[in-house]
C-alpha cells in the first residue's frame, strides 16, 4: 500500500505542472460552464424584452379599441349632443331619487340623460355622508358598470324605463338613452351582441370589451379631453346649488373636530353651483360626456347631503309604468274589494330591526282608532320581510289569530298576478330600449305592493326612516289610485 502511494508522487514529479495553453482553457468544464450559463442568461433577456415589447403592444391595441368611440358617436345621428351618466347605489327607492336628482342636473347642463338598469339590492354601496365615509366616485362608477354588464350577461337587465314611467320629464324637455345602447356605442360594441342569448356558448368577447372599456368611462384612467370628465367631487366635500349665489361658500354642515382628527379630515364642504362648474365654457362643459359618482341626496342638519336645488323644480313624483300601476289596482278592487289599511313594516333590515316595538306601536295604534266595534273585520294589506313562520310572539302573529277583528292580505311572488304583470313587462321590452329575445322576467313584487297601498282607503302605516315607505306616502299624495280611476272609465 505505502508502495502505491510512493509511486504514486514519483510519477507526479516526472510530469511537471505546465502553463495551461489556450487550447485547454477552451476544454476546461469550467470554461464550458461559464459560456453555457452566460448564453442561457442571454436567450433569457432576449425572450423578455421579446414579451414585453409584444405585451405592451398587446395593451396598446387592445386599449385602442376599448376606449370610448367618442368620435363616431358623436359623428353620427346624435350630432352635437352630450351626455351624462351617473351611479345609483343600495335598493330601488334610493335608486329611483338618483334618477330625480340626475334628471334635474341634466336639464340644468342641457345633456341627455342616460338612464341606467336597476340594480341588485345593495349591489353597490356608497357608504355614509354625515360621517364623511363613502365610496370614491371612480371606484363606484366602476362597480355600476361592472354590475350593470354582468346584468347584460346573466339575462336579467332592467331599464329604469321599464318599471318607471318617465313621461312627466319629457315635458320639461329631458332627452334620454337607455345605458345598454349608450355603453355599447361608446365602447364600440355591436348592441345587439348585448343580448346573452345572441352569444355563442362561451362566447364573452363583447362583454369583456365593455367591462375594459368601463374603466375608462369611470375615469380610473383619467379623463380624456373632450370626451370624457369624470367628476371627482362627492357629498365629503361638496354641496351642489343652482343660482343660488353662493358658489364658492362652506355648506352649514362641516365635519366636527373629533371626526376630523380620527380620520384625519383636511376638507370642507363647500357649495358650489353646477352650471359654472360644469356648464359651457368650463373644461367639463366641452366633454362629450359628464360622468358622476351617486347622486344620492337626502336632508341632514340643516342642510343636504350632496345636492341643494330648488329653483329647478325637481319632479317629485315619477309614477309607475301603468302595467304595474293596474295590477295593483285590480289586487285592491278585485281581491281585498272592501276598504283597507296598507301596513309596510320593514323589520329585517339592520337599519330596523331594533325598532320593532316602535313601528309596531304606530300600527297598534292606527288599528285603535278604526276599531269602533263594527262587526266586520279590518281588512289590512301586509308589505313585511319577515316571513311568517317567525311571526309567533309579535303583533303580526297577535293579528294574524285575531280573525274576526282583522283581515290579513299578501301578495307574494308565486301569486298568479305579480306572475303575469312580469310576463307582460319582459313580452312588450323596453320603452325605447333594446329588448332582447327571451331576456327574463323582471321582479315586480314590490312594486305592485307599492301600487296596492296607494289605493289604501283607510290609510297608510309605514316604518319610520324607510324609504319604500317614502315612496308609497308620496304616491298616495300624488293620488296615484284616483287617476287609474278616472283613466279606468
Amino acid at each position: 500500500m505505502n508502495a502505491i502511494f510512493n509511486l504514486q508522487r514519483e510519477t507526479n514529479k516526472l510530469w511537471p505542472k505546465r502553463k495551461p495553453t489556450t487550447q485547454s482553457l477552451l476544454r476546461s468544464p469550467f470554461f464550458i460552464l461559464a459560456i453555457s450559463l452566460l448564453t442561457l442568461f442571454l436567450l433569457l433577456f432576449l425572450s423578455i424584452s421579446t414579451f414585453q415589447t409584444s405585451k405592451s403592444l398587446f395593451s396598446t391595441q387592445t386599449l385602442n379599441t376599448q376606449k370610448p368611440q367618442c368620435g363616431k358617436f358623436h359623428a353620427s345621428s346624435r350630432e352635437g349632443e352630450k351626455f351624462l351618466w351617473y351611479a345609483p347605489h343600495s335598493g330601488f327607492s334610493n335608486q329611483l331619487s338618483e334618477l330625480k336628482n340626475a334628471a334635474v342636473m341634466a336639464r340644468i347642463l342641457n345633456r341627455t340623460l342616460v338612464v341606467p338598469p336597476i340594480l341588485d339590492h345593495h349591489a353597490v354601496v356608497l357608504g355614509s355622508c354625515p360621517k364623511f365615509r363613502v365610496t370614491a366616485p371612480n371606484e363606484i362608477r366602476a362597480s355600476v358598470w361592472n354590475h350593470a354588464v354582468e346584468l347584460m350577461k346573466s339575462g336579467r337587465y332592467v331599464s329604469m324605463t321599464d318599471i318607471i314611467d318617465i313621461s312627466p320629464l319629457a315635458s320639461a324637455l329631458l332627452r334620454a338613452i337607455d345605458f345598454r345602447v349608450f355603453a355599447a356605442s361608446f365602447c364600440g360594441v355591436d348592441v345587439d351582441s348585448t343580448c346573452a342569448n345572441y352569444l355563442k356558448p362561451g362566447s364573452s368577447s363583447s362583454f369583456d370589451i365593455l367591462r375594459e372599456c368601463g374603466n375608462v368611462q369611470s375615469g380610473i384612467e383619467g379623463n380624456i379631453g373632450g370626451c370624457l370628465y369624470a367628476v371627482k367631487e362627492d357629498c365629503r366635500t361638496t354641496v351642489w346649488t343652482y343660482e343660488n349665489g353662493d358658489d364658492g361658500e362652506l355648506d352649514s354642515f362641516q365635519p366636527d373636530e373629533q371626526l376630523k382628527k380620527k380620520k384625519r379630515i383636511s376638507y370642507v364642504r363647500k357649495r358650489r353651483d353646477v352650471h359654472k362648474t360644469f356648464g359651457p365654457g368650463s373644461e367639463a362643459g366641452s366633454a362629450i360626456v359628464l360622468a358622476f359618482g351617486s347622486l344620492f341626496s337626502a336632508p341632514y342638519k340643516g342642510s343636504e347631503s350632496y345636492i341643494d336645488i330648488q329653483k329647478v323644480k325637481n319632479s317629485e313624483f315619477l309614477p309607475f309604468v301603468p302595467e304595474i300601476l293596474n295590477a295593483g289596482k285590480k289586487f285592491a278592487s278585485g281581491r281585498i274589494k272592501d276598504p283597507f289599511l296598507c301596513a309596510q313594516l320593514r323589520l329585517l333590515d339592520g337599519q330596523f330591526k331594533n325598532h320593532w316595538k316602535a313601528t309596531f306601536q304606530g300600527l297598534r295604534q292606527k288599528l285603535g282608532s278604526l276599531n269602533q266595534g263594527d262587526d266586520q273585520p279590518v281588512n289590512i294589506f301586509v308589505m313585511t320581510d319577515l316571513p311568517r313562520g317567525d311571526w309567533s310572539g309579535t303583533y303580526l302573529g297577535e293579528l294574524a289569530s285575531i280573525e274576526k277583528r282583522f283581515k290579513l292580505h299578501f301578495l307574494r311572488e308565486e301569486d298568479r298576478l305579480v306572475a303575469e304583470t312580469a310576463r307582460q313587462l319582459g313580452k312588450r321590452g323596453s320603452r325605447g330600449n333594446l329588448h332582447c329575445p327571451h331576456q327574463k322576467s323582471p321582479d315586480v313584487l314590490l312594486y305592485i305592493e307599492e301600487s296596492v297601498c296607494s289605493c289604501a282607503s283607510l290609510g297608510f302605516v309605514g316604518t319610520a326612516g324607510s324609504t319604500i315607505a317614502e315612496s308609497i306616502e308620496l304616491m298616495r299624495k300624488s293620488d296615484v289610485c284616483s287617476i287609474l280611476n278616472r283613466t279606468a272609465r
